[in-house]
């Protein structure tokens, strides 16, 4: 089972119009609680090696380490639940904590739930 934070390939096929497809690498971002309760489906962020420069918070930079062979960037407007049976493969590598706050932040930021409540 996959931990928060690890990197992992999964098939997103089919796709469907902008969504990201075939076998790619992936970032779960699903709570540990959840993974470790084994729920049936996880919340990743698929990740691109079509790499846009100042894209962030759309975009954040993964660099090529451990199984992770190539230089990426996350999609985090493209953060989606996917059926665990879609994991096929991993972990390929693991984000340093650093970069993970960078994630939690700009997802905050795409969902809007940095607005106070008035």
């Amino acid at each position: 089972m996959p931990n928060r934070g690890e990197v992992w390939l999964a098939n997103l096929n089919p796709r469907r119009g902008t969504e990201p497809g075939k076998t790619r690498p992936v970032l779960v971002i699903q709570a540990q609680a959840l993974l470790d309760a084994h729920h049936p489906s996880t919340l990743i962020i698929p990740l691109t090696t079509k790499i846009v420069n100042e894209a962030e918070p759309l975009r954040l930079r993964v660099a090529a380490v451990g199984r992770l062979q190539k230089d990426s960037d996350l999609l985090i407007d493209q953060l989606q639940a996917i059926d665990n049976h879609r994991l096929v493969q991993g972990p390929l590598t693991r984000l340093p904590p650093p970069l993970m706050h960078r994630v939690d932040q700009a997802v905050k930021e795409v969902l809007d739930l940095e607005q106070s409540l008035m």
